[in-house]
C-alpha cells in the first residue's frame, strides 16, 4: 500500500435502535452503537489498512469515552480529537439518533436527537487547522458537518482552504440531510466548496445553474431523473468537469429499491474524460445505514490503490453492497479479497 494518511472531521453520534425491526413507539429495549458518516469511513478505511484519523468533539464522560473506544478499537487514530467539559460547551451532551429499520414495504426512518451536542457547540476558532492536517496526505468532509451550526460551516470552509494550501486530496459528499437545514441553504454552501474539491461524491446538493447570472434560466441537472442512464449522467459530469476543472473524479451511486429489504445499486464514475457505469448488484438488506458511506470509503481505497477506472467504480460498489450486510453503521470488513469476491460476484464457500 501507498503511505497515505486519511483524515476526516465530523460528529460520531450514538444510535440507538430497537431489535427485530421493532418500531420505535413499541420498543422495550434498544441496542447502542456509534457512527455518522465520517467516522464510518475513517473506521471502513482503517479496516482495509489504510492510515486514518478521525478529529470530532464529544463529552467527557462514559458516553464519549465509549465511542472513543470503538474508533480506536477499529485502528482509527482519535488522538486528535477533543473531550470536551462544560466549560467548552454549554449542554456538552452527545449528539443522538434513533433508527427504525425498515422491513418489507415499510422503510426505515431516523429521528434525530442532535441538537445543542458538543460538537455543533465547540468553539472551533480555537484549533489549528492547518496543524490539524498536517502530515496528511487526504481529506474528507461531507455536507452534513456545516449544517450543525455556524461554527462547524465555519470550520469546513477553513479546513478546504487549508487543504488545498497543503497539498491534500480533498473529497466531499454533499450528503444532504433534510432534517438539518433546507436545501437552498445547502446547495449555496456545498457549491462554494466545489473550487476546492479533488473528488466529489453526487451530484446534489450544488447549484449547476446554466447562466450563473441568471438563476431563472435553470441548472444544467433539472429534469436528470433520479435513475439516470450513461448518457444522461455522462452529461451532467462534464457539466461539472468544465464549470469546476479542479475536480478530477466524480461518483455517484444509484439505488433502484423493490422493497425496504430488496434493493439493486450501480454506480457512475467520470475520470479521465469518460465516465463509466458499474454492474448492477441486487441484495437483501440486513441493515442499510452506512451504505453510502462504504460506497465512498470504497472508492478512496481503490483511488490510493491505483486501480483502473472499472474496478475502482465497481469495487466501491461492492463495498456498498456488503455494508448493507452487516449491523452497525460501518463497513467493518477487512479483507480485500472478500469485496473483491461481492465486485465479481463470487459468491463460493470460503474455506
Amino acid at each position: 500500500m501507498k503511505n497515505n494518511r486519511f483524515i476526516t472531521l465530523g460528529e460520531i453520534l450514538l444510535r440507538l435502535t430497537p431489535p427485530n425491526h421493532e418500531l420505535i413507539r413499541r420498543a422495550a429495549s434498544f441496542e447502542a452503537n456509534y457512527g455518522g458518516s465520517e467516522a464510518n469511513i475513517a473506521v471502513s478505511l482503517a479496516n482495509l489498512g489504510v492510515e486514518s484519523a478521525f478529529f470530532g468533539v464529544v463529552p467527557d464522560n462514559s458516553i464519549g469515552k465509549s465511542a472513543v473506544r470503538m474508533l480506536r478499537s477499529n485502528n482509527v487514530d482519535c488522538s486528535k480529537m477533543i473531550m470536551s467539559t462544560n466549560d467548552d460547551c454549554p449542554t456538552n451532551r452527545m449528539g443522538t439518533y434513533y433508527l427504525e429499520t425498515g422491513f418489507g414495504l415499510r422503510p426505515s426512518e431516523v429521528i434525530y436527537d442532535r441538537k445543542h451536542s458538543a460538537f455543533s457547540e465547540y468553539d472551533f476558532g480555537r484549533v489549528d487547522v492547518k496543524e490539524l492536517l498536517r502530515g496528511h496526505t487526504w481529506l474528507h468532509l461531507s455536507g452534513i458537518t456545516p449544517a450543525l451550526s455556524s461554527g462547524c460551516l465555519e470550520l469546513i470552509m477553513s479546513c478546504l482552504k487549508a487543504a488545498k494550501e497543503l497539498g491534500l486530496t480533498v473529497s466531499f459528499d454533499g450528503n444532504f440531510r433534510s432534517k438539518l437545514w433546507s436545501w437552498e441553504e445547502a446547495r449555496d454552501f456545498c457549491t462554494e466548496c466545489l473550487p476546492f474539491v479533488d473528488v466529489l461524491f453526487g451530484i446534489e446538493p450544488y447549484h449547476l445553474r446554466k447562466d450563473e447570472n441568471d438563476p431563472s434560466a435553470g441548472d444544467f441537472k433539472d429534469n436528470i431523473p433520479y435513475q439516470p442512464d450513461l448518457a444522461q449522467q455522462d452529461g451532467v459530469f462534464r457539466r461539472f468537469v468544465e464549470r469546476y476543472p479542479n475536480i478530477k473524479c466524480i461518483a455517484r451511486h444509484v439505488r433502484y429499491a423493490d422493497s425496504g429489504s430488496v434493493n439493486s445499486l450501480k454506480a457512475y464514475l467520470w475520470h479521465d474524460g469518460k465516465t463509466i457505469e458499474s454492474k448492477l448488484f441486487k441484495f437483501e438488506i440486513l441493515d442499510r445505514v452506512g451504505g453510502g458511506d462504504s460506497f465512498a470509503a470504497g472508492l478512496i481505497y481503490a483511488m490510493m490503490n491505483g486501480f483502473a477506472p472499472e474496478d475502482t467504480v465497481n469495487f466501491a460498489v461492492a463495498s456498498s453492497v456488503i455494508k448493507h450486510t452487516i449491523s452497525g453503521d460501518a463497513n467493518i470488513i477487512d479483507d480485500v479479497n472478500t469485496i473483491r469476491g461481492i465486485m465479481d460476484m463470487s459468491f463460493d464457500i470460503k474455506r
